[in-house]
Formats: C-alpha cells, sequence, structure tokens
C-alpha cells in the first residue's frame, strides 16, 4: 500500500512529484527543479476554515527538503512578488500547528502582489463558501504554477544560491461531493498578473491544465463517465 493513500485528500488521487512533504492539513508536491510547489492538494473542511487561530506570519524555510533545492526567506526579498500560499492560512485555522505549516516556504511560490491579493484570494474565499455549503459534503483542490514556453522567463532570488522561476500561470482544480455522492469538477487557470474579469471567465477544461502542467489530476476516478467531467467547462457553481 503506498504511504499517500492512507490520506484523505489522496481519496480522488494525487499527482506525481519530485519529493511529497505530508503535512497536518495538505499535501505538497515539491519540485527541485523550479524549488517551489509543483502542487499542493488539500481537503478543504468548512471547520476547519473558521477563525479558531490567528494568523501568525511565520515563514520559514522547509527542512524537509534538501538544502540545494530549498528557498530561503531571501530569495523573495526584494524580488516584487509576494510569498504567495499556494493552500491558505485561512484554511488551516483548526489549530496554531496547522496554520504555522501553510507558512513553510514550501507551501510558497513568486506570485504577483495584484493576482495574491486579488482574484487568487477570491478563488480562495469563494472555495470556502462551496465547501460551507449544506448540500456538500466534501470538497479537494489541487492547486499549482504552470509556464507558457512561447513567453520569456523571469529568474529571482538568489539567497538560495539558485534563481527562482517566476510561474506565468496557476491553476486550481476544485472536486465537489455532494451529499448524494454527486460530484462535480471546475479547473481555473489565472494569470500571473492582475485580473480583471469575474471568476467564471478562468474556467478552463481539466484535460487542458494536464497537459499543459504534465500532471494526471483526480487519477483515481475511474470511467468514461468520470472522464467526461475533465473535458467540460461548465457553469461555475
Amino acid at each position: 500500500m503506498e504511504i499517500p493513500s492512507l490520506r484523505p485528500e489522496t481519496r480522488y488521487g494525487m499527482p506525481s512529484t519530485d519529493h511529497c512533504l505530508m503535512n497536518r492539513g495538505f499535501i505538497v508536491g515539491y519540485s527541485y527543479l523550479f524549488r517551489q510547489p509543483a502542487w499542493t492538494l488539500q481537503l478543504i473542511d468548512a471547520d476547519s476554515s473558521t477563525d479558531n487561530v490567528d494568523r501568525r506570519d511565520l515563514f520559514r524555510p522547509d527542512q524537509r527538503i534538501p538544502e540545494q533545492f530549498r528557498t530561503e526567506l531571501s530569495d523573495y526579498k526584494n524580488s516584487g512578488y509576494d510569498r504567495g500560499h499556494m493552500v491558505s492560512s485561512a484554511d488551516a485555522r483548526e489549530s496554531k500547528v496547522a496554520n504555522s505549516e501553510t507558512f513553510l516556504l514550501s507551501n510558497m511560490t513568486m506570485q504577483h502582489p495584484d493576482l495574491n491579493r486579488g482574484k487568487w484570494k477570491d478563488l480562495e474565499q469563494a472555495i470556502r463558501d462551496l465547501a460551507a455549503r449544506q448540500e456538500i459534503l466534501e470538497v479537494y483542490v489541487v492547486s499549482g504554477i504552470l509556464f507558457d514556453l512561447t513567453e520569456p522567463f523571469e529568474f529571482v532570488g538568489t539567497g538560495s544560491g539558485f534563481q527562482l522561476v517566476v510561474p506565468h500561470w496557476y491553476f486550481k482544480s476544485v472536486l465537489a461531493e455532494d451529499v448524494r455522492g454527486k460530484l462535480r469538477l471546475w479547473t481555473f487557470t489565472l494569470p500571473n498578473r492582475k485580473c480583471e474579469m469575474e471568476l467564471p471567465f478562468y474556467l478552463t477544461e481539466t484535460v487542458t491544465v494536464e497537459s499543459w502542467a504534465g500532471l494526471e489530476l483526480w487519477n483515481r476516478l475511474p470511467g468514461e463517465k468520470f472522464a467526461k467531467l475533465k473535458t467540460k467547462n461548465i457553469k461555475m457553481w
């Protein structure tokens, strides 16, 4: 039995990764090449996102990552980019330890301030609102980075000895199960800049994101019925 199979977050699948980091409320698929999370996987629980503990901003390196692939706080200094959470601290307020783990740099990416504090934050809140609905039983979320090979690459940071590549885009793939066992799937792609359109504008077919990211999402959903979910660009909840 694979160890990740014991985690509730992986019920419907988990993408491949260089280094799998298990935290109390989420899993990180860390990229050694890009020195940031290629993806994160979480199970949104409406109860865990209540204000039981305060945000403490304990940004720090993740000592579980080999030093040559680890990012440092100095990598972000004067970069012009935010230390953008892949898993929001607001999703982990059930305990101080769980919340502090969202501030590990293994959960951070070079995110434009206008995105981090704008549409990305709006999307995070919209997902929490979805999870809080009475008819929704569970919400699973994979978030990840995307690169456009037709665009120039930007490199920042020297604190770790290597420069970090700034992602061109980000994605969130949201799988919700309702109380009747029906599954619904929404996948969003947002450019790493200010986004001015409403959230439904950023809906994308899941298969497109899989091809772009080089990741298989929700691989434990077998059969033609679930395969069709990945090819639908459905209306937002």
